[in-house]
């Protein structure tokens, strides 16, 4: 009985924990999630520096958008292989989870390997934005921080019109 609950409760929880983190974005992206430190540095995804508009309203130099592309494409590669050895881990780990006899031991080892491989690429995405962020002034990134809060409340409002959820799951208001 107690052999029956694990197998069955073992791969539940494992399926529970790891597919809600990826899938929602995959299935409707395409593509895998963006590390959440990205929110935490109020960043548009991309190379927003190359949009003129966004460049002119941020107020961004040539040289700035110079540099900034250098420390994208310096951070690119080694981003690329974190992702893809990220993709591999969680592969390695899907058909552990889906065994007739889940071995626990295997299981818990390939989880920490993802997770490994998840803190890899959040640390190098972390440098790479800390990079873009220094080639801004502080004027410039307080312009950049109020632009996403605008687009933020952009998506918010035109969810809510639409009777969609906010940003963050967040159900319409009443009116």
């Amino acid at each position: 009985m107690v052999w029956n609950l694990k197998r069955v409760w073992l791969p539940a929880l494992l399926a529970a924990l790891m597919i809600p983190a990826c899938a929602p974005a995959v299935a409707q992206t395409g593509h895998p999630p963006r590390p959440p430190i990205q929110k935490k540095f109020h960043m548009p995804f991309g190379r927003w520096w190359d949009n003129p508009h966004m460049a002119r309203r941020v107020g961004l130099t040539s040289e700035q958008q110079k540099k900034m592309d250098e420390i994208f494409n310096g951070y690119r590669p080694k981003l690329e292989r974190l992702h893809a050895n990220l993709h591999k881990q969680e592969t390695i780990l899907g058909p552990l989870i889906g065994a007739d006899n889940p071995n626990e031991g295997k299981i818990l080892a390939q989880i920490d390997m993802v997770a490994q491989a998840r803190a890899s690429l959040e640390k190098e995405f972390a440098r790479m934005l800390l990079g873009l962020q220094r080639q801004l002034t502080q004027e410039q990134w307080e312009k950049l921080r109020e632009m996403h809060r605008e687009q933020m409340e952009h998506m918010k409002h035109h969810n809510w019109k639409h009777g969609q959820k906010g940003p963050h799951g967040s159900p319409p208001p009443k009116m």
